[in-house]
């Protein structure tokens, strides 16, 4: 449990520990982990906490840099590696009053000393992608939050991987009566900085019309796509696309693991 190991406060630990889910989890053909969660929580309420590293960015970014090293290494190639995700970006453990989705409000200064360290931390770890919040931040959803994903993450930051939403995140803008249907909530997303859109299809079924009608650009969509592709030439998938099943079953539930 990644709070429990986060308790240990042994950065080398936590890389093993992560390194032998990467070898476990790749050999069963599983190239992409939605981990870690660096999400910083102070409300014991919140039932998502144990996924993190707790209260404190100076832990929470020690742990962010371990688990990132151990899912990824220093090469995606490698049979025993996968890619990383850090999320959920960001202030998705500030939820008022512990309610899970609920809105989050931060201060500027608190949510670049307290919030954010941590997904720094796991992107200067080499972390290849970066999942958006469920949550409103200030008013603004995680996954429609150009702030976020754009100024932030992108133009100060110089992430140039790629960004997945959550879960049905990307359609839930209708809920959040932040868009105004499924084609509004695509724009939205997309323009945001959203690269793959999880689950919900909402991407499959809109974007092709947005192009048409000239919302989105095609070389948008080439931008998009590009870094998805990339991470997956790193990976290695094109050249090595199935699983060794007779190799699975000697490193999946290994005695030394």
């Amino acid at each position: 449990m990644p709070l429990a190991l986060a308790a240990s406060w042994d950065a080398s630990l936590i890389e093993r520990v992560q390194s032998i889910a990467a070898r476990e989890a790749r050999a069963a053909g599983i190239a992409w982990t939605f981990a870690p969660m660096v999400d910083i929580a102070r409300d014991p309420r919140w039932g998502r906490m144990i996924e993190g590293a707790g209260e404190d960015p100076f832990l929470g970014s020690m742990v962010a840099r371990a688990q990132v090293r151990g899912f990824q290494g220093d090469d995606l190639s490698q049979p025993d590696r996968v890619l990383a995700c850090a999320k959920h970006f960001a202030g998705y453990g500030a939820a008022t009053g512990g309610r899970d989705y609920d809105s989050a409000y931060i201060a500027e200064n608190e949510l670049y000393n307290v919030y954010l360290p941590p997904f720094k931390a796991a992107l200067d770890a080499g972390a290849g992608t970066f999942m958006s919040a469920y949550m409103d931040l200030n008013d603004v959803p995680g996954t429609g939050n150009s702030f976020l994903l754009q100024d932030v993450l992108r133009k100060t930051w110089k992430f140039s991987g790629f960004v997945v939403s959550d879960a049905f995140s990307v359609a839930d803008l209708v809920t959040h009566g932040y868009a105004r249907d499924a084609s509004d909530a695509a724009f939205r997303a997309f323009t945001a900085g959203v690269n793959m859109d999880m689950a919900s299809n909402t991407y499959m079924d809109k974007i092709g019309a947005l192009v048409k009608g000239n919302r989105i650009s095609e070389r948008a969509i080439d931008e998009a796509v590009r870094p998805i592709l990339t991470a997956k030439f790193q990976l290695g998938l094109f050249e090595r696309p199935y699983v060794n099943e007779a190799q699975a079953k000697k490193i999946i539930g290994a005695p030394e693991h």
